[in-house]
């Protein structure tokens, strides 16, 4: 019997979902949960998502490296900021790292009483999808947004997973939302940068005058990384599945 999928526009309606049973992929497209696929894929041991500044450099005096974004931007006297070109160094190889950012890691915090969760980007799009194929579990796609607001580019990637499993999910009874992230893939992945141009993050990214990050995190399968919760920190799923 096929499984459900089913999409979330905002972790301010994650509580419409009942998660107990399924593994929610929590998406921050913009870019934490990116950054994390490049961590990860860069030998990053493990990440502890955190929701304060306060708790991530708790984390220090433990031998953590410690990442925050606020606003878009590096937080000032942390290791890390949000970018996913600052995970592209060999000092975060084998290393713990606590990290909080504005929308990402308060979306895994919303999801911590689901089955299981996972970390989703369009860097390991289809690893995620193939490892998702064989769980036998329900699937909810929990897009971070901006401050609880729906945004564009999380909904995009929900749509393109939607997309490339409904053969061997079905859609819930409520599947407007994943309806709706389908149909505006199909509009967007012919150029997802240019759909994306007038969309409210983009603009935010813009002013930083970060725009590679933002064609980095648009292109598709750069990893096979699949960023799992255990207990309160995540892993690369390869990673622990070789032990």
């Amino acid at each position: 019997m096929k499984k459900n999928i089913d999409v979330c526009f905002s972790p301010a309606l994650f509580n419409l979902y009942d998660a107990s049973e399924s593994i929610v992929v929590v998406i921050d497209v913009l870019r934490a949960t990116s950054s994390m696929c490049v961590a990860f894929h860069y030998g990053v041991k493990s990440i502890v998502p955190v929701s304060t500044l306060e708790e991530a450099m708790l984390y220090r005096a433990q031998g953590f490296l410690v990442g925050a974004e606020r606003k878009g931007e590096m937080v000032e006297g942390f290791d890390l900021g949000n970018s996913p070109f600052s995970y592209m160094d060999e000092k975060v190889k084998d290393r713990n790292i606590a990290l909080t950012t504005t929308n990402g890691t308060q979306a895994i915090h919303a999801a911590r009483n689901s089955f299981q969760i996972a970390i989703g980007s369009f860097l390991n799009l289809d690893a995620l999808c193939h490892w998702l194929q064989t769980q036998n579990r329900d699937v909810i796609l929990l897009c971070s947004g901006w401050k609880n607001a729906f945004n564009f580019e999380d909904t995009l990637f929900a749509g393109a997973v939607v997309q490339q499993l409904l053969p061997y999910f079905k859609l819930t009874n409520h599947r407007d939302s994943a309806l709706a992230a389908m149909q505006l893939y199909d509009l967007a992945k012919g150029n997802m940068y240019d759909f994306l141009e007038k969309s409210s993050h983009r603009k935010r990214l813009e002013k930083l005058q970060i725009e590679d990050d933002i064609t980095f995190c648009l292109k598709p399968n750069q990893t096979d990384v699949i960023p799992v919760m255990v207990g309160d920190a995540i892993y690369n799923l390869n990673v622990l599945q070789s032990l």
